[in-house]
This record gives structure tokens, C-alpha cells and sequence, in this order.
């Protein structure tokens, strides 16, 4: 009797069925083929278990992080490739714990402004990356990026230093109402302790600043090793090379290996960071000591002149050295990485021993020097801005040349844009958090006030809190406006809705309006350049508004007057007041989704999408934002690929969903020709080219995507027009093969029919493995894949899906949903 059959696709029971060769070895000389399917699904964390299609499912190779999963049957599949002769072998790259993986993801939220800082860098038009306009071009960035950090600890030093131990607890009306503050309270208030006197309430207050630097240094650095540090798979390419002009950036061995950058940027932003806090603790004390005169003034003078110094090595550092992609760069700058924190924390302990030294005839009263600050960062983040866009301008005018269907966004300014919004959330951070405190500490008074006990924060952090509404209320009329558009769309669309499906097709008014709502919504991707444009133009106005404010209040150097223009002043008192209980309120909001995301995994990988399409880009500015997930997952990918064709009559297509496109892509571009020949790229919902293409052309535009196509010619792209992120990558024909497929079908019927009993969902972005188009495209690329290689055996024969393969099953044969 034979053994039962085992019940898996193409397997045979034993006995007189047994083929004379063992499974596995050659058949006539030749290695039995055998095809994989990588799949690599999108944002928002597909397990593993969905994207096979089955319960049961193992890791095959990968860690917690990140892992390779293959269906519990399958797991042997390398022993019985016969059972397997016209599919792949289905396994599932999942990624999401990179981005949503524990609860300290929630602690990303406050590095919003530093991520949208780093996306910027990678906005230039296209250029040979050894230009001295593109290396320009990131300095300015990496610049603009500094002075963010310098910016957010300053604001926490004006909160702690100015507002609460030097305002708050030098005022005995203050300290009656927060009497936790007694034992800061100055002579007059009957204590007169150690703490009382303004230099040692300062030294105490540093310690806020110089926890949040350190909780900044211990976000970056805990994911340096696991990130930044992955070996990549290819040898390193000779900059001299003839044809590295024309190289795509992202075959380069070094792209996704920043290693020595991040550590470089790290240890400056650090030393930044600290001697702002010097810097905060020493402006106060020299200016009481030059007033006083005495020894310690000399002290004092020594003091500024060595932060100052520190400061220009910091920028030095920024100015010195940028991405080296050619090669993978193992070497450390011992000195930098260790030496420039440790003295800027050397500096830091003087400038707390300074400040700590008994004064007994100081007090502490107005506001404390230095809020002349805010102006300056301002006002050079404005001038960076404009050099950034001086310099695409050229770039654009020289190397990247607008040309008929260039579909780049803005005109190549999108780098420039971007980069004004992330100083305007780093303005609504600072100013929101510093004007909510301030109101706090001054109960029902007005700080600045009649009414107030404190003066408050300066004038520009008011002007900064104020400008919150404004700008909500702008954005919030632009939503409107596009949902107007979308309804006025989905009328013009719904008349000829049914048509599409065949002349014998009864219409269905509200059928046709859900399809046409899609459709419409769908479109509204393609406008938020402009949304991007009047929010950062907004933003420009109202900086420059701010500034003014500031000028007319004297507290920019070089202006003083008696006050702001009344109707000044009293737009600033209404919309500032407004601004701080919104800040207030997303305060309120932040601590609860953090919370949250400590303890439902559900909410973790909601915040994690956030970070999966704004994360996906290495740290090449700013060294706080949250780290590049695609670094380990690009190498990750090309390895699996690199090591399952090395074997012989071994073929891969690797299969990606929406985001996860992207990350094949970019792993396929790190592949060898040689390799590339034996792997086929499929790509679904992707935004290669409506969203990559469009925002990071140098990366992703035409020219790069084309020759992506060149190398891999086994390319097929699958989209909707219901899909809001995916689209077609637009190559033209001549390059070869069509790249972009016909649009499926969304949904697969209009109305009910006898396949059909029931209403076919809207699909849009997902489930694209349930039309039966997506299985006759994946055989057909692997055809043409065994075509090309002549070494991997005979092309599988075409299967068609049960029934007569025209028939939509809501699922693939071989049961996996969507990646």
C-alpha cells in the first residue's frame, strides 16, 4: 500500500510513481528549476500570516526585527522542487518592527521637525552627485538642520532657565502661588537658602536641557548599531570610474551605509546642543560679572570666547564632510565622535561651576539676556533658505532642465519647501511649549501683562505661538477647497462610470457615485505640491511677520523701540492666546498617544506608518531624526536575493506592495548585472514614480527609473486608478518592454452577476493579489524571466486559476491576500 498523499500542490504518493532520480538532483544534466517569490508588503506593518495566505507560517532566516517567513509546508521546498514546477516558492520579507516595533517608537513624535529636516536633503533635482552645487546644496541643509537643535534646546533653557528659575522663582508673587519653588525663592521671600541666589537656580535649571540632550544623544545612538551599521552586499566602485556620472545613486555600495556620517553629525549636533546650555548659563552671569566688575569678569570673557570657539569647530565639522556613497566608509573619527562632546561637556561643568559661585548682591529681574537668540536662528534659517533655493535654481537650469512631461514637483523647489516647514514646526514646537509654560506659571495673569507676575517669553516665541491658528485656519480652508474639488469631480465622473464596464452594463446611480468618490479622492494626491507650496509660502509671510514683531518689541540687535504698533500688539494678544491653548492641547494629545503606544500595539503601528513613508531615507542631515528603516531592510533584501540565485536553476521575483516597492527597488539596484538577470521586479500599488519620481527626482525620476528598466527588464508594474498612492512609473515604450501594465479593474464588476452574487468591494489601494489579472501577470514575468536566462531550465508552464481564469475569486490560488 502507498503512503497518503500529503496533499500539497504537485505532490506524488509513494511506490511505482517514484521517478528513477532522487528529488532535488539533476534531470538530464540540468538542475531542476525552481522559482521564489519575495513578497514585501507596504506601510502600516502586514503580517506575515496575511501576506501567505496562511495560519501557519516560520521564520526561515531574520531575527525579531526583521525576518524572511515561509508557509509551514513550504519550509522544504529546496528538498522537492518538483513539487513546485509552474509557481514559486512564496515567502514574506516583513519589516514592520523596523518602524512600529516597541513603545519607545512614541518618543519619534518630538523628532518630527529634524525628519522633515533630513527628507529635504534628498529633494534636489537631478545632478552628478560630485558637482560642487550638490555638495553645496547639502551643507546647506546639514546647516539648517544645526541650527534646529540649537533651536529646540534653546527653548528648553528659555523654559527652564528664564521662565521658571529665573523669572518665576526670582518673584516672591510667583512663589506663592508655586510653592514647590520655596527653596529657590530669593532673599526677600524670608528663605535665602543655598539655592536662592540666580546663578545656582540657573545651574539647577540646566538640567532640563541637558536631559532632553542627553535623551536625543540615547535615541540616535541606540539604533546607530542596528541602522546605520549593516553591511551592504557589493565591493566599492572607484570614483574615477568613466561611468559614474551616469550611475544611479542608489546602486552605489555606500548609499545605505551612514555609519561614519550619522556618528560625525551625532557628536557635532551633541557639542551643539551643549554649548547652548553653556552658552544659556554663562550670558546672565557675564553680564551681572561686567557690571560688577572684579576678577570674574576676566572669567566670564574666557568663557565666551571658548564657547565661541567651540561653536565654529561644531560648524566646521557640519561644513566638513557629507555623504560618501562610492564606497562602504568603515573608518570612525575617533577624535570628532568622542573628543568634540567631551569638551563641549567640559565647557558645560565650568559654566556650572561659574554661574554657582556665591554673588550675594545678584537678583534676578526682567527677562534673562541672550533672548536675542531666537532672532538670529531665525533669521539665518531665512537666509539658508534662500541660498537652498539659489542653488537648485542652477542646478535645475544646468543639469536638470525643465522638460515637456518633467512632472517634478514645484519646479524642482520641493528640497527648499520642505525645508521651511520643518522650521516652522520647530517655530510652533518652541514658541507654543515656551508661551503654554509661561501661562501656566503666571496663573490668571497675562505674562508680559499688567496683570502678569512674569514677563513671559520673548516677544518672537509670542509671535511664534501665534502664528498656530493662522496657519491651521489657512490649511484647514485649503482641505476644504480640495474637498470641493473632489465633490465637483466625482459629478463630472459619474455619468460615464458604467460605461467602462460594457455598453450591456444597467447603471446604478449611487453605484456609480461611490466608484466616481474613489476615483475623484484618488486624484487629490496629485495636488498636495501645491498644498506644500502655500503652507511653506504661509509660513515664509509669517516668520517674516514674527521677526517684525520682534524688531518693533527691540529684541532683535540693532531695534528698539517703545512697543509694537497697536494693531500689531493686539492681533499678537488674541492669536497668541489662541496658539497657546492649541499647543496646550496637543501637549495633552501627544502624552496620551504616547502612553497609548507604551501599551497597544495597535496604536504602535498607526504611529509607525508615520514613520514608514517619512523614515524610509538615511540620516544625511540631521543625525536626531528617527532612524532609516531601509537601511537594514535594503541590505536584508539584497542578500536574500543575491544568495537564493547564486544557486543553480534558481530564478526570484520579487514581489512589492505599495512602500514595500520602493524597498525592492532600491534592493534590486544593489544587485550585480549578473544577478540582476536572474530576478524579476513586480510591483503593485507602488509610488515609484507619483510620489518618489515626482518628490526626490535626483533619486527617483525618470532618468533613474529608466535605468532601472535598462538593468532589469523583467519589470512589470500593476496599478488602479482608484489607488491613491499607487500609480503607473511612466517609461516610454522604446526603452523595451511595456513596463506598466492595463489598469485592473476597481472594482472587478459594477453590478451583480452570476460569478458575482454580491456587490464587489473597492479595493483602491489594496488587495491586489485577489484580482486574477495579478497571477496571469506574475506567470507571464516569470516566463519572460527563464527566456532570458537560458541556464535555469525550461519556463514553467502558464496554470490557469479554477474555472475558466476570467472569474474573480477574491483571492489568489494559492490563498495569499495582499502584501
Amino acid at each position: 500500500m502507498s503512503a497518503p498523499h500529503d496533499g500539497r500542490p504537485g505532490a506524488k504518493p509513494d511506490g511505482g510513481g517514484v521517478p528513477p532520480h532522487a528529488e532535488g538532483e539533476p534531470v538530464n544534466g540540468q538542475p531542476p528549476r525552481l522559482a521564489l517569490e519575495l513578497l514585501v508588503h507596504g506601510v502600516g506593518g502586514t503580517t506575515p500570516q496575511e501576506m501567505l495566505g496562511d495560519p501557519r507560517t516560520e521564520r526561515v532566516t531574520g531575527d525579531e526585527t526583521a525576518a524572511v517567513h515561509r508557509r509551514a509546508e513550504d519550509v522544504d521546498a529546496e528538498e522537492h522542487p518538483e513539487r513546485y514546477e509552474g509557481e514559486p516558492v512564496p515567502e514574506a520579507y516583513s519589516w514592520s518592527n523596523l518602524t512600529s516595533g516597541n513603545g519607545a517608537r512614541a518618543l519619534w513624535l518630538i523628532l518630527l521637525p529634524f525628519m522633515v529636516a533630513n527628507l529635504s536633503h534628498w529633494m534636489r533635482p537631478a545632478a552628478d552627485s560630485r558637482r560642487i552645487s550638490v555638495r553645496l546644496y547639502g551643507t546647506l541643509v546639514r546647516l539648517l538642520a544645526l541650527t534646529l537643535t540649537v533651536l529646540l534646546i534653546a527653548a528648553a533653557c528659555e523654559v527652564a532657565l528664564d521662565l521658571l528659575v529665573w523669572q518665576c522663582a526670582g518673584t516672591v508673587a510667583c512663589v506663592d502661588d508655586h510653592s514647590w519653588l520655596a527653596f529657590l525663592a530669593p532673599d526677600a521671600r524670608g528663605g535665602g537658602g543655598w539655592w536662592s541666589q540666580p546663578g545656582r537656580r540657573l545651574a539647577l535649571g540646566a538640567l532640563v536641557p541637558l536631559a532632553l540632550t542627553g535623551l536625543l544623544w540615547w535615541l540616535s545612538h541606540r539604533t546607530w548599531s542596528a541602522y546605520e551599521s549593516q553591511p551592504p552586499l557589493r565591493a566599492a566602485v572607484a570614483e574615477d570610474d568613466p561611468q559614474g556620472a551616469d550611475r544611479p545613486a542608489l546602486c552605489l555600495p555606500g548609499f545605505w551605509y551612514g555609519k561614519r556620517l550619522v556618528a560625525r553629525l551625532r557628536a557635532a549636533h551633541v557639542a551643539a546642543a551643549l554649548l547652548t546650555v553653556a552658552a544659556a548659563l554663562t550670558v546672565g552671569t557675564t553680564r551681572f560679572d561686567r557690571d560688577a566688575g572684579g576678577p570674574l569678569e576676566a572669567v566670564g570673557w574666557t568663557m565666551t570666547t571658548l564657547i565661541s570657539l567651540g561653536g565654529a569647530l561644531v560648524v566646521a565639522v557640519i561644513c566638513r564632510r557629507g555623504r560618501k556613497e562610492w564606497r562602504t566608509d568603515d573608518a570612525l573619527d575617533r577624535f570628532i565622535i568622542s573628543g568634540l562632546p567631551l569638551c563641549a561637556l567640559g565647557l558645560v561643568g565650568m559654566a556650572l561651576v561659574y554661574a554657582c559661585w556665591s554673588r550675594p548682591e545678584w537678583r534676578s529681574d526682567g527677562v534673562l539676556p541672550g533672548n536675542e537668540v531666537f532672532g538670529v536662528l531665525s533669521v539665518a534659517q531665512g537666509l539658508l533658505v534662500a541660498a537652498m533655493v539659489g542653488v537648485v535654481w542652477l542646478m535645475r537650469r544646468r543639469f536638470d532642465p525643465h522638460r515637456p512631461g518633467d512632472r517634478t514637483v514645484l519646479r524642482g523647489q520641493g528640497g527648499p519647501a520642505v525645508a521651511v516647514l520643518a522650521c516652522s514646526l520647530g517655530a510652533v514646537y518652541t514658541g507654543g511649549v515656551a508661551q503654554r509654560v509661561a501661562d501656566w506659571l503666571d496663573g490668571p495673569g497675562t505674562p508680559g501683562r499688567d496683570n502678569g507676575l512674569i514677563a513671559g517669553p520673548p516677544t518672537l516665541l509670542t509671535w511664534h505661538a501665534a502664528a498656530i491658528p493662522v496657519l491651521l485656519g489657512v490649511l484647514a480652508l485649503m482641505l476644504l477647497g480640495y474637498l470641493y474639488r473632489a465633490w465637483r469631480h466625482t459629478h463630472r465622473l459619474e455619468p460615464d462610470i458604467h460605461t467602462a464596464y460594457g455598453p450591456e452594463v444597467l447603471p446604478d446611480a449611487s453605484r456609480s457615485r461611490r466608484i466616481a468618490r474613489t476615483l475623484a479622492r484618488a486624484r487629490l494626491t496629485d495636488r498636495a505640491p501645491w498644498l506644500v507650496l502655500v503652507a511653506s509660502g504661509l509660513t515664509l509671510v509669517l516668520g517674516a511677520v514674527a521677526v517684525l514683531g520682534a524688531w518693533f518689541s527691540g529684541e532683535v540687535p540693532g531695534r528698539a523701540t517703545d512697543g509694537a504698533p497697536a494693531i500689531l500688539d493686539g492681533f499678537a494678544e488674541t492669536a497668541q492666546a489662541l496658539g497657546s491653548w492649541l499647543i496646550g492641547l496637543a501637549m495633552v494629545l501627544f502624552l496620551a498617544w504616547g502612553r497609548r503606544a507604551y501599551r497597544d500595539a495597535s496604536a504602535r503601528r498607526t504611529i509607525g506608518i508615520l514613520w514608514d513613508v517619512g523614515t524610509f531615507w538615511p540620516r544625511a542631515a540631521h543625525p536626531f531624526a528617527p532612524p532609516c528603516y531601509a537601511e537594514r531592510a535594503v541590505p536584508d533584501l539584497a542578500w536574500r536575493m543575491a544568495t537564493w540565485t547564486g544557486q543553480p536553476g534558481r530564478q526570484l521575483v520579487i514581489s512589492g506592495h505599495s512602500q514595500g516597492s520602493v524597498l525592492a527597488a532600491a534592493a534590486v539596484w544593489q544587485l550585480d548585472p549578473l544577478t540582476r538577470r536572474k530576478v524579476a521586479l513586480l510591483t503593485y500599488g507602488s509610488p515609484l514614480e507619483r510620489l518618489y519620481g515626482r518628490w526626490f527626482p535626483a533619486y527617483f525620476g525618470r532618468r533613474a527609473l529608466r535605468a532601472l528598466h535598462q538593468e532589469v527588464d523583467c519589470w512589470r508594474n500593476l496599478y488602479r486608478h482608484t489607488d491613491p498612492i499607487g500609480g503607473p512609473v511612466r517609461l516610454p515604450e522604446e526603452d523595451g518592454p511595456p513596463v506598466d501594465a492595463e489598469p485592473f479593474h476597481d472594482p472587478l464588476t459594477y453590478g451583480r452577476t452570476v460569478q458575482q452574487p454580491l456587490p464587489a468591494p473597492i479595493l483602491g489601494h489594496g488587495e491586489y493579489q485577489a484580482d486574477p489579472a495579478f497571477e496571469r501577470e506574475r506567470a507571464a514575468l516569470l516566463r519572460r524571466l527563464a527566456a532570458r536566462d537560458p541556464q535555469a531550465g525550461r519556463p514553467p508552464a502558464p496554470r490557469r486559476p479554477e474555472g475558466d481564469g476570467s472569474e474573480p475569486t477574491g483571492q489568489s490560488r494559492s490563498g495569499r491576500s495582499s502584501g
